[in-house]
């Protein structure tokens, strides 16, 4: 069953939206990363068995303040 999460992470940068990317891109499972929003501050990923919190404290670490928006099921 693929999932998609969306997360809002503060991103001031080019350069911080480029590293969140790619640190999302490396985990298990991933098929798809995007960004969203008008200001491109929310992360789309889609996957199958993504661990959405482990995800979430790894952009934490790295990037800056990170919010889990929504897990949803992707049909």
């Amino acid at each position: 069953m693929k999932q998609k999460i969306v997360l809002k992470v503060q991103m001031s940068c080019q350069k911080c939206r480029t590293e969140s990317l790619k640190l999302v891109a490396k985990a298990d499972g991933v098929s798809f990363v995007g960004l969203e929003g008008a200001e491109k501050d929310k992360v789309v990923v889609i996957g199958e068995g993504v661990d959405a919190v482990k995800l979430a404290t790894s952009l934490r670490n790295k990037v800056g303040h990170t919010e889990l928006i929504s897990v949803a099921e992707q049909k």
